[in-house]
């Protein structure tokens, strides 16, 4: 990936930060982060890991975000000087759902001593 795309991921992933607090509505009961940004060498398409704890609260906090993606992305156009903004897609980051599984099994398999 050139060094222009990972500066981007970067730049986008401050801004979003920036616009969950003030432009959308997020649940307050939750914590969401974006976990990583990987925009296409094109520049037309831009995924975006998003990390939301409480894990039940996530697919809610993605719905939201999936029905926001143009209002996010007027958000972008108005902060970077680009010459096209990628098209955000949204997707739940995944590692919180694998370590709460892990610790799960590790729980059965290997119960506390008191």
């Amino acid at each position: 990936m050139s060094h222009r795309v990972l500066q981007l991921n970067s730049l986008i992933q401050q801004e979003l930060s920036r616009a969950f607090l003030t432009e959308v509505s997020l649940n307050r009961h939750a914590l969401t982060t974006i976990a990583k940004v990987e925009t296409s060498r094109d520049l037309d398409h831009a995924k975006i890991w998003v990390s939301v704890l409480p894990l039940e609260k996530g697919q809610n906090i993605l719905k939201t975000l999936q029905k926001n993606a143009g209002r996010l992305q007027s958000f972008l156009n108005a902060r970077l000087v680009l010459r096209k903004i990628p098209r955000l897609k949204f997707v739940l980051d995944a590692t919180e759902l694998k370590a709460d599984r892990i610790n799960r099994l590790l729980d059965a398999e290997f119960p506390k001593e008191v």
